[in-house]
Formats: C-alpha cells, structure tokens, sequence
C-alpha cells in the first residue's frame, strides 16, 4: 500500500520533485499537465494531461482515486489553477500542499517597470517604435497587435501560431533554462530595447534579467497575481521534508 499524491505541475520544480519521490516506495506519483505545451519536457512517472473540468471535477478526481495529498506544484500565474486546486481540497477533504518559488528582487541597476497585466505591459511599450523581447506564454501574445510599431523578438517553447499581426516580429522556439551570457548575446544580437517578462522567480530563466540588468536595459515586469492563501513551501526540499510529516507511516 502507498500514498497516492497528485502534483499539479508545468515547472521545473514539478519536474524534479517527481523525479526525486518517484523511487520512494511510500508513494505513488501522478502528475498534471495543463496541456498548454505541445510537446512537455520527459518525466519520470505516470502523466496526465488535460483539466479536470474546474474546482469539481478535480474534488471528484480526488476522491475517486483516493488522492492522499494535493500539491500545487503550478506556475505562479497559474491563478485559475490554484484557487480550483484549493477549492477541491476543500470540497473532498484532501490536504493541499503548494510549492511556491519565490519571486525575483530587485537589485542595484535594474530598470524594471512593474505592471499588473499583460494589457498594461502593451501600453507601457509607449508609442515610440522600439525593440522588444517578449518572453510570454503563447496565449498571452494577442494584445501586443495593439502595438505594431515596435519590433518584436518572441521566444516560445512552442510556435506561435498564427504569427502576430505585426509587421515585424522574429519568433525563436526555445526551452530554458538559460544563462546570463546566452542572453545577453541575444540581447546584444538583436539590439533589444526592452524586455517584458513575468516575475517567475528561479534560476531558469533568471538569466534575462541579469543580462539586461549588465546592459541598462529596461524590463516591463508583470506583478505576480494573488493566491490562495493555503500552506506553501518554497523548495523541492522543503516539500519533501513535509511530506514525510503530512503522511502517516503505512
């Protein structure tokens, strides 16, 4: 007999805790994909892609399959995610556990305009033609046709399609983490003006704000958005430490 624990993922963090609790003979793994990436990176237990139809389809999920222990293991803009994932605790009775990374700090240098969505990160750009890198999800992309003016460099793991309708966008399908000196030859390359990004916290794809940071150049930062308030840790460790006190002993 072992635990059964469903970890809501798409981070690096859901990835390497699967990998770590996966050769536990205490547990048993499933984890959770959203489906928005067409071709998820590999990992190491049973997968599951797709959403469980809101906050009671996933309660439902959970007492079927006599979920021992909910962890929230989602991107930090995940917010409809996590408020479902904390609604479905509270509907079955399962305990939730989230694995929040914390978010970047400013530092000496940085030239950050912080704003609080994708709409005000647009009008932030100004009306002046300029070069931006855009380094959001996909889905998130439609709003900047609003502003054809600038140029855009956009990195995805999947392609955009369809492109923009902008007159000038150059697109890169890429999947981090990626270092400082990366990003700043590509900063430097393609004469990059700008930056909008999500304060995503870690290490992966930390090093653009590094390099623009050593270049002077500017960040549009989307601010995080609010949730749930359910106990969190803020490492692969952390989390597995407590779960060794959340479980009972079988």
């Amino acid at each position: 007999m072992k635990h059964s624990i469903l970890i809501l993922g798409g981070t690096a963090e859901a990835r390497k805790l699967a990998e770590r609790l996966s050769g536990d003979p205490r547990y048993r793994l499933e984890l959770s994909l959203a489906g928005r990436t067409l071709v998820p990176a590999e990992h190491a237990v049973q997968l599951r892609v797709g959403g469980f139809g809101g906050a009671d389809g996933l309660a439902e999920y959970l007492r079927e399959n006599r979920i021992a222990m909910l962890i929230d293991a989602t991107h930090p803009y995940a917010a409809q995610i996590s408020a479902n994932a904390a609604a479905a605790s509270r509907l079955s009775g399962v305990p939730l556990l989230a694995l929040r990374r914390a978010p970047w700090q400013r530092q000496e240098g940085d030239r950050w305009h912080a704003v609080a969505s994708v709409a005000e990160a647009v009008a932030a750009l100004g009306d002046m033609p300029r070069r931006v890198f855009l380094t959001l999800g996909r889905q998130e992309l439609l709003p900047f046709e609003a502003a054809p003016q600038h140029d855009y460099l956009i990195r995805s793991v999947d392609p955009v399609e369809p492109p923009l309708d902008v007159p000038h966008a150059v697109y890169i399908t890429d999947r981090g983490p990626f270092e400082e000196v990366q990003e700043a030859a590509l900063l430097s390359r393609h004469g990059i003006e700008v930056i909008v990004a999500k304060n995503s916290g870690g290490p992966a794809s930390y090093g653009k704000i590094a390099a623009a940071r050593a270049l002077g150049i500017d960040v549009v930062l989307i601010e995080r958005p609010a949730l749930p308030d359910v106990e969190a840790v803020g490492s692969v460790e952390a989390m597995i430490e407590r779960l060794v006190h959340a479980l009972p002993p079988l």
